[in-house]
């Protein structure tokens, strides 16, 4: 189902060459970007980023979790070439790889990839795949931040589901941002969960499994449980934890830059 990484290097409507340190550049681009596209609707938005701007250079990061159909069929209305990562940690539920294959199967996705942790470091690092239990954010950054930072290598634009409604870090989340050196686009971002329920109503979308069960949010299996359907929507995530996010949506730095706008701030 997933294929290997592939480099495109093919340009957009600006005349934008993403260097490894230049985010002085991005930052000019990212300011553009807001004044011409912040008006638009989450489709519309889609549609000119992926199309018009970054053509040939965007991907999509999908977790196949409980929200993820929603962004990927959006996704899949402008082009169901635009390749989606799916991060392959090696820890996820049984439910979510089967799902993962239902959805690429209902929406037609073309190009998804699966972006793996590096072997010789699971030897180094995790040799019984307990480093869970004794160190969460080392687990997480061998087996998540490190692949996903090698697979999108080659896309200027980076597209996700994350939206405020889903607290902590992510309540000042902007639709457009600069992320290091790469403009993010979260064109969910101001949807809260009732319309997101909606939408796979009127989508006629298939539910994650496991979201019966109580699972609202779900990441890898031992460190995901159900939560309180009254309470925040990533409650489950590291439960009995201070640990809220993976790492895979802060650069080097920690820091995500937003577009300037009443309520927003430097950092998530």
């Amino acid at each position: 189902m997933a294929q290997a990484i592939e480099r495109v290097t093919t340009g957009g409507r600006y005349s934008y060459v993403r260097h490894d340190s230049d985010e002085d550049e991005t930052a000019a681009l990212h300011r553009r970007l807001v004044e011409e596209y912040s008006g638009l609707d989450e489709a519309a938005l889609l549609h000119a980023l992926t199309q018009d701007v970054f053509p040939g250079r965007s991907a999509v990061i999908a977790s196949f979790g409980t929200e993820s159909a929603v962004l990927l069929d959006l996704v899949a209305e402008v082009d169901r070439r635009i390749p989606v990562i799916f991060i392959d940690t090696g820890k996820h539920f049984a439910e979510t790889l089967a799902y993962r294959d239902e959805l690429v199967a209902r929406l037609g996705l073309k190009d998804v990839r699966n972006a793996t942790p590096s072997t010789a470091l699971i030897k180094r690092q995790d040799r019984d795949g307990t480093l869970w239990q004794s160190d969460p954010d080392a687990c997480c950054n061998l087996r998540k931040v490190l692949p996903l930072r090698q697979a999108i290598t080659p896309f200027g634009l980076i597209v996700t589901g994350r939206k405020r409604a889903h607290g902590d870090a992510r309540l000042n989340i902007e639709p457009i941002e600069q992320f290091g050196d790469r403009i993010r686009l979260n064109p969910l971002a101001l949807w809260d969960e009732a319309r997101i329920d909606a939408e796979f109503t009127v989508r006629d979308l298939p539910r994650h499994p496991l979201q019966t069960a109580g699972y609202r949010s779900i990441g890898c299996a031992p460190c995901t449980d159900p939560s309180a359907a009254d309470g925040p929507k990533r409650a489950g995530r590291w439960a009995r934890l201070e640990k809220t996010e993976c790492g895979i949506h802060f650069d080097e730095n920690g820091a995500v830059r937003h577009s300037p706008g009443p309520g927003s701030q430097a950092a998530a």
